[in-house]
């Protein structure tokens, strides 16, 4: 019988310790990463999305880091491809491969395919942009959580793309975009294992709150004052980059923007957990005390 090709999926909340049980997984299966963030491919942003340093890269090889720029568009679609044809070639000298992220939607496309979604008239995509570009990303956030309170609850609503892409599917056609999601799930040739690391949410909140301080330290303020003239891009529009527009413009202070920041990257990991938990294929684990003989 055949040995089956098995891709593990460590998912969880931000600042939960994917990366670094991911790295000992991967080391002791001898296989590579392909990490499951839409911010860390982006080759111009680093500190702020807290990109795995030089010396975790140097222990495993990773996939889908650094490996497109802010003026690319990278959505679902484009990852799974990638993901799917990375996945091709690795299991050429594999038995496994290691995929890692909090991106959801990335991972239910790589696991399940894409939803169809009804071709939307530009027209009305048109307009949500003009709406935007005048009233701002809270004028956007209001008109999502009115009309599709669902998606509201469960999206990234710090995100314009997602959320216009939302606001355009409810105009067009009249339901969420979360009934569009794909009831026949793709069947793909490899195992999948769903990995989930969680912790406590006091401590989750105080590793976030910590790891804010040391990218203020490491030098988040000069990473994102160089990015600042490319701001209006859709890469740029996320936490720990967005809240600074505000300080430079010499709105707020600094000490405001990582109070911000901190209290934007708590309420991401609560959407995150609350994307995965209903995901009832994902073995959740406690991320301090996981071992790796536990799920190979």
């Amino acid at each position: 019988m055949p040995v089956t090709k098995t891709v593990y999926i460590i998912v969880g909340p931000t600042a939960v310790g994917k990366t670094n049980f991911a790295i000992l997984l991967a080391k002791h299966l001898k296989t590579q990463i392909i990490s499951a963030d839409a911010r860390q491919c982006f080759k111009e942003m680093n500190i702020g999305v807290a990109r795995p340093t030089t010396n975790e890269l140097a222990f495993v090889s990773h996939h889908f880091i650094a490996s497109h720029s802010i003026y690319d568009t990278i959505n679902a679609a484009l990852f799974e491809q990638y993901a799917l044809e990375k996945v091709d070639e690795l299991f050429k000298t594999n038995e496994a491969v290691v995929m890692v992220g909090g991106t959801g939607l990335y991972i239910k496309a790589f696991c399940e395919g894409l939803d169809s979604i009804p071709n939307i008239d530009s027209a009305i995509r048109e307009n949500i942009i003009i709406q935007y570009e005048k009233l701002g990303l809270r004028w956007l956030q209001k008109e999502v959580s009115v009309k599709d309170p669902a998606y509201w609850e469960k999206g990234e609503q710090q995100n314009p793309q997602r959320l216009m892409r939302a606001l355009e599917v409810i105009i067009g056609t009249g339901k969420s975009i979360l009934s569009f999601q794909n009831n026949n799930k793709i069947k793909r040739p490899f195992k999948i294992v769903k990995i989930g690391l969680e912790m406590p949410r006091p401590q989750l909140y105080e590793r976030i709150n910590e790891r804010v301080l040391n990218m203020i330290h490491a030098g988040l303020e000069q990473e994102v004052s160089a990015l600042m003239p490319h701001i209006h891009l859709n890469a740029l529009q996320t936490v720990g980059y967005s809240e600074w527009v505000p300080y430079f413009n010499g709105a707020i202070t600094k000490n405001k923007v990582i109070e911000l920041i901190q209290q934007n990257t708590r309420h991401y990991a609560k959407r995150q957990m609350t994307w995965f938990k209903k995901d009832a294929e994902i073995k959740w684990y406690p991320a301090f005390t996981i071992n790796l003989l536990e799920v190979i």
